[in-house]
């Protein structure tokens, strides 16, 4: 099978990145790691009128989904720009909110996510994850423990992160909104979509990040040539090309067979997810290497994707975890 975007969903997709290409996003990630979200709600509103979010929400609550392909085909071109914010986070509330069983609670906060009005971040708590992404900036923090799910009402203080746009807050208090097997079945359906939203962010990361490292190793020279006239350097170079290729059609295949509810669609989401984020790690480690010194600048823009290279390959997902669940009969 050949997994490619039609026409229509690539025209989505340069659009997008049109768009993206002008909002001068490196500032609004720091805008956003230093506490101010208001370049980053503007950003997010515009992205909602482009349709963004209202991909992951139902038609019947104003939305235009569940449409996970152009979704995937959205989150890749968010993280080609590397679009701060808890925008996986978001969809999978929409996607919890639409198969746990409380249509209030989605007649409630759906339309609002569709919309861009409501930032929302979703929390399955476990021992090794108990903080909230972006809780002290979103309008709806979900918090789902074991079959139970509620609504917390505060956050605590942001902790240090790899990924100082990736604010993590512990969530506090709160109400119950859910409880029994039906919390439990429509959190892991909205984990998968969390872990195929991601997959396409990292595709999309590691694309830049492959981009702007052949540009600089063009410019940069050593013993009087550029850098990347040097084989060895090539050899770097095109392992990050292969791994990324190999990743699109994964991530392509894994919205497909969420798309058509296919029984096997967890481990294909597990197959892109650990393929899109080792191949935007490795990236970012050659991206690094090449760069030098200079590639965790915090006043050069690179390692602002670099950063996120390393906190997506383990978000929704640990490279381990994810091998498991493919390998697990």
């Amino acid at each position: 099978m050949r997994f490619l975007l039609d026409d229509e969903q690539r025209e989505f997709a340069r659009s997008l990145d049109a768009m993206l290409a002008a909002a001068d996003t490196p500032a609004v990630v720091r805008a956003w790691a230093a506490g101010d979200t208001a370049p980053g709600r503007a950003l997010w509103s515009r992205l909602a009128e482009a349709g963004v979010f209202a991909l992951a929400v139902p038609e019947r609550h104003d939305g235009l989904g569940p449409l996970p392909v152009e979704l995937a085909a959205a989150f890749t071109e968010l993280g080609r720009h590397a679009v701060p914010g808890p925008l996986v986070e978001t969809v999978a509330v929409a996607a919890f909110l639409d198969r746990v069983g409380d249509e209030a609670a989605a007649a409630a906060w759906l339309p609002g996510i569709a919309s861009g009005k409501t930032v929302a971040t979703l929390c399955p708590l476990s021992p090794d994850s108990p903080y909230a992404l972006d809780a002290d900036a979103a309008d709806a923090v979900l918090v789902v423990d074991d079959d139970t799910v509620r609504l917390a009402a505060t956050a605590g203080p942001v902790q240090p992160s790899a990924d100082p746009a990736r604010r993590l807050a512990r969530p506090l208090g709160g109400t119950v909104l859910a409880h029994g097997a039906g919390v439990t079945a429509a959190a892991a359906h909205a984990a998968d979509v969390a872990a195929l939203a991601t997959a396409a962010q990292a595709l999309g990361l590691g694309r830049t990040l492959l981009a702007r490292t052949v540009e600089y190793a063009g410019q940069r020279t050593q013993f009087g040539v550029a850098i990347g006239s040097f084989q060895a350097v090539k050899h770097r170079l095109a392992d990050v090309l292969l791994a990324l290729e190999f990743a699109q059609p994964l991530v392509h295949a894994a919205a497909l067979a969420l798309a058509s509810a296919d029984p096997g669609a967890g481990r294909e989401i597990a197959a892109a997810k650990v393929s899109a984020c080792e191949a935007a790690y490795t990236a970012a480690r050659t991206a690094l290497h090449l760069h030098g010194a200079l590639g965790y600048t915090d006043e050069f823009d690179l390692s602002l994707w670099i950063r996120k290279a390393r906190a997506l390959r383990s978000a929704w997902g640990t490279p381990a975890a994810c091998r498991a669940r493919v390998l697990a009969v």
